[in-house]
């Protein structure tokens, strides 16, 4: 298995385990499970590979889009 299938094979078992994966978190569910503050959180939000977009003020992200990022990022 390559790993790029892997990464695949990943994103697949992780998708079947989220009840809703295109559900959107805000800056402050996305800085909880990163374990960093919500300002810094804010400034991972205004880069240009992550996958956020603005609702208004709201800056959010869908979670199988932060779940993709989160798994390049840490890979």
């Amino acid at each position: 298995m390559t790993s790029e299938e892997l990464k695949q094979q990943i994103v697949i078992e992780a998708v079947k385990k989220v009840n809703n994966p295109f559900k959107n978190v805000t800056v402050a569910e996305v800085a909880k499970d990163l374990r960093m503050g919500e300002n810094l959180t804010n400034e991972i939000f205004k880069r240009e590979d992550f996958p956020s977009v603005n609702i208004g003020k709201t800056k959010t992200v869908t979670l199988l889009a932060y779940l993709l990022w989160k798994m390049e990022k840490r890979v």
